[in-house]
């Protein structure tokens, strides 16, 4: 294998040190091996967990009605399903900051630990704010590993299969809901579990299960590129060092040296304040700032409407019983999950601005379709999760993209926080309100207001699609630092 090619550090009185390095260029000469299934494991799990847990609450949506439980009105279950997302925002916020400051991998074992307690303690909620505190906790943790985890992953994959690497992660969330789905027909089934105890044990068992991921992760090392960008030299050094003797070892790759002219040259610097982010997010990357709200916000309100009410739905206007409604998520989930895994390629081939547009018009444009003959009363309980099913075939990897995007047209330095402000702001402004929005909809027993709700989806998700057309990055089969290059560079 070839010796690496050692960063170089100069420094002068009062100047910091100025580092040549290839790092980056090392990282995405890398073939696919099996250090990069241990980062895709170690992360995805996660979303995997999400999902079952995520899946989970929105199933017991009608059992929690029940005077057998905690009695909530639709309302309410809308109002807990906004409480997580409002968790999610205040966690997306606090710990990206904390993910660029102090580094990937400190933060996706905090944001862990508190994703785990909250769903954890929610199985011994007790009423109405009980719940939505857990839920807000909850969702703080998983706010917080957006951030931390969609940096590292951009940062370890190579850059020919980020796009379609990235969208299979963020997709295996719904392999947790396919899951959730399953389990829903035997923790709530009350041959098993009492009405007032299953949901409570099927939190509880998802938090234990969780708790093997923290010592998967020791396993995924601190991002090199954002060692050599904090001047941690050596420790970079020693990190890629590592990967290459992995890669090399278990695929065998005589691994050659990337090009001298790949040469990123920077002055470290440990952290840059708010007032530079923001000066930089609405200057020079202002219409990048315009992009990541349109697609993270649009998606936001499409998925947090149907997904967090569609067991209300189900049980409302198509009579099906609440214990039920959870095999009825099944291919919902797989069709979510099967999107990114089929569609994924693509991305990264026939590029981003074409399949991002084209994946939230072709959405936007059956969803509208769907709300129609949902008003028309011309669907069926298993009608209405076939379209549901071919919608999200088709979201998922736009949602999905909408991470990858915000995740590489912003400088490293700024990555985990441009992740996290843009989820948070599309959260606050499509997410947050759409389950109580919907959740009151639904409430007042009519189909129409209920379509009006799923054609204001589909137009956010048309309108995003224009955005990308006029705005998007060609970011396919790029390094990172060509795409939007490090703040710390020297120019």
């Amino acid at each position: 294998m070839a010796q690496p090619f050692r960063s170089r550090a100069d420094s002068g009185p009062g100047v910091p040190a100025t580092l040549q390095t290839l790092i980056p260029a090392r990282l995405d000469r890398l073939p696919w091996c099996r250090f990069h299934w241990i980062v895709v494991i170690a992360l995805g799990i996660t979303w995997i967990l999400d999902g079952l847990e995520v899946t989970l609450t929105g199933a017991v949506g009608g059992i929690l009605q029940s005077p057998e439980t905690l009695h909530f009105t639709s309302e309410e279950i809308g109002l807990i399903a906004s409480w997580y997302l409002t968790g999610a925002v205040v966690g997306a916020l606090f710990f990206g900051y904390l993910t660029d400051r102090l580094g990937r991998k400190k933060l996706f074992f905090i944001t862990l630990c508190v994703y785990l307690g909250g769903t954890l303690l929610t199985g011994f909620s007790g009423g109405f704010w009980s719940f939505a505190a857990c839920r807000f906790v909850t969702g703080a943790g998983i706010g917080g590993e957006y951030a931390a985890i969609n940096s590292a992953i951009d940062e370890l994959i190579p850059a020919r299969i980020r796009g379609q690497v990235d969208l299979l992660i963020n997709g295996s969330y719904w392999i947790g809901a396919a899951l959730g789905s399953v389990a829903t027909l035997y923790f709530l089934d009350p041959r098993f579990f009492p009405v007032n105890i299953g949901w409570r044990v099927s939190f509880i068992v998802g938090a234990v299960i969780g708790l093997g991921i923290l010592l998967f992760r020791r396993a995924v090392p601190e991002s090199p590129r954002w060692l050599i960008t904090h001047g941690h030299a050596a420790e970079a050094e020693r990190v890629v060092g590592d990967i290459e003797r992995i890669v090399a070892d278990t695929c065998g790759a005589d691994l050659g040296m990337p090009s001298r002219e790949e040469t990123l040259t920077i002055h470290p610097q440990s952290h840059f304040g708010f007032a530079i982010i923001a000066r930089l997010m609405f200057g020079a990357y202002r219409t990048r700032a315009v992009l990541g709200l349109a697609l993270m916000a649009s998606q936001a309100f499409l998925y947090n409407a149907i997904f967090f009410t569609y067991a209300l739905v189900l049980t409302r206007f198509y009579d099906i019983p609440a214990d039920r409604t959870g095999i009825y998520l099944l291919p919902f989930a797989i069709g979510n999950f099967l999107g990114p895994a089929l569609l994924g390629r693509l991305f990264d081939t026939v590029g981003r601005r074409a399949m991002i547009a084209a994946t939230y018009a072709f959405s936007a444009v059956l969803l509208a379709v769907t709300g129609v003959l949902f008003s028309q009363g011309l669907l069926t309980a298993a009608g209405q999760t076939a379209l549901w099913t071919l919608i999200f075939f088709i979201a998922s990897p736009a949602a999905s993209a909408a991470y990858l995007t915000v995740g590489e047209i912003f400088p490293l330095e700024m990555r985990a926080m441009a992740i996290a402000f843009f989820f948070a702001l599309g959260t606050g402004v499509g997410g947050v309100l759409a389950p109580w929005l919907f959740g009151t909809l639904i409430g007042t027993g009519s189909r129409d207001h209920l379509m009006l709700g799923y054609v204001a989806a589909a137009a956010l998700m048309l309108a995003a699609a224009l955005v990308e057309i006029a705005y998007g990055v060609d970011a396919e089969r790029t390094a990172l630092e060509k795409v939007a290059a490090p703040l710390s560079a020297v120019k």
